[in-house]
């Protein structure tokens, strides 16, 4: 059986690439390109993906050089002093077509091959969207510098925002504006690396609204509605970005019981796969990992918090709050399937990990996973931290006979973006929560 990872991607490839079984190959003389059809950009105009990336630099090569067609190239779209301060060693940046703005239509004394010179960013997106660049470039990424991130980020042909965060505060000469998030929602976010003492990670937002754009950028005489939901395929980002979505983890392990799970007959008629010792991890820092309704997750995470547990939750509060260097912050419930959640604080930062000896994948997990996050969030809001890692380890998950279809159909569903989820600000007394004091923003439930 061909595994999640294979499954995921050929339909990735189908759906970015439709008519990539009956594209035909054209060359032009005297170029270093190769060129296909079938993935022609509709538009006037090519959409693009803005990188801010720093630290890295091999991180940044990866995800705007990698491309799925190795018959094509991305575009990397500068501004001219960016161009300039890439070391002459460097440049230009090798397997992509560097295209550099400049007003004046000169970047120097001489040009390189692969190199195109555009007098600003629309000019830029017309002319890749015109043979022979239509043909020949996968993916545009704006990278810089100042003004020229200032006139992409967020405008309305921006599909995806690459970016390193800086948990600092640096002295800083050029800014660029703040992430739209009206427009723009969370799709990965790495865990943290520190380099010289800074804390960092990096970060994919993909638009999920149409921003309001003049009628001639319409076409048709008519603005767009600035408040339409739009989620769709996202399978425009980077294949390596792509598959980071926290969603696989789920569809992986169900994937592999399925593949490759031990058979129990625990029932007449039906049988059981199962896998020993799993694991799924969640970053909670910015979205919340959905899968079943909303309104199904907030009864068990009430259920979670009230009766007998909550003496045994006011003490794990106070350890989070007044000794959170106590190694044992541990909230155990025999009556939830001996359920234990231990928690941990770093660097203003909350970590749950929870263990069950036996859980179904179909039936409790999803839900499992919605209560245990909504659970952290809360806590660490009450305690005034940032929610990071869910970690969920399982004694044994199984599949029933009966689930495995229901299950393989979600399989095949393209990921989309986790909504985010915010908590009244007013309360930080647990006891005292109500269903109105949460809110999803985004939450596009699977139809």
């Amino acid at each position: 059986m061909p595994t999640l990872r294979n499954q995921i991607l050929r339909k990735y490839f189908k759906a970015h690439y439709p008519n990539i079984d009956s594209a035909t190959l054209k060359c032009r003389a005297n170029s270093r390109f190769s060129f296909m059809a079938g993935d022609m950009n509709s538009g006037p105009k090519r959409t693009y993906q803005v990188v801010v990336a720093e630290g890295r630099k091999s991180a940044m090569e990866e995800l705007t050089a990698t491309t799925l067609d190795p018959t094509k190239k991305n575009a990397v779209v500068m501004g001219r002093k960016t161009w300039e301060s890439i070391p002459l060693q460097f440049r230009p940046l090798p397997a992509r077509l560097n295209v550099v703005l400049s007003r004046s239509g000169k970047v120097g004394d001489s040009i390189e091959e692969n190199v195109v010179i555009c007098e600003s960013i629309s000019s830029a997106l017309e002319s890749l969207a015109q043979p022979p660049y239509s043909q020949s470039i996968e993916k545009v990424f704006v990278i810089g510098g100042g003004q020229v991130l200032r006139e992409a980020l967020n405008a309305p042909r921006c599909d995806a925002i690459h970016i390193t965060e800086i948990e600092t505060s640096i002295d800083c000469d050029t800014f660029i504006p703040s992430i739209d998030f009206s427009s723009f929602q969370p799709w990965y976010s790495s865990q943290p690396f520190v380099e010289n003492n800074v804390r960092f990670s990096f970060a994919t937002y993909v638009r999920v609204r149409t921003s309001t754009v003049n009628p001639h950028a319409c076409g048709n005489g008519e603005e767009s509605s600035s408040d339409k939901f739009e989620v769709g395929s996202f399978t425009f980002l980077p294949k390596m970005i792509f598959e980071r979505h926290d969603e696989h983890f789920y569809f992986g392990l169900v994937q592999e019981i399925i593949s490759s799970g031990y058979k129990k007959h625990d029932e007449p008629g039906n049988c059981t796969l199962s896998k020993f010792d799993c694991e799924m991890r969640f970053n909670l820092c910015k979205s919340f990992p959905k899968g079943v309704s909303w309104e199904g997750v907030l009864p068990e995470f009430f259920r979670l918090i009230s009766g007998t547990t909550n003496e045994k939750l006011a003490d794990v509060i106070d350890a989070i709050k007044n000794n959170s260097d106590d190694k044992r912050i541990i909230l155990s419930l025999q009556n939830l399937s001996d359920l234990t959640l231990e928690f941990s604080v770093a660097n203003g930062e909350l970590s749950l990990h929870t263990h069950q000896p036996f859980v179904d994948m179909f039936l409790s997990v999803p839900k499992n996973i919605a209560s245990y996050a909504l659970l952290k969030c809360t806590i660490a809001h009450v305690c005034g931290l940032i929610p990071s890692d869910l970690n969920l380890k399982i004694g044994e998950a199984h599949v029933r006979g009966t689930h495995i279809r229901p299950l393989q159909d979600q399989i095949h569903r393209l990921p989309t973006p986790f909504p985010i989820l915010k908590i009244n600000p007013n309360k930080t007394n647990i006891d005292t929560y109500v269903s109105a004091d949460y809110e999803l923003v985004g939450y596009d439930p699977h139809s």
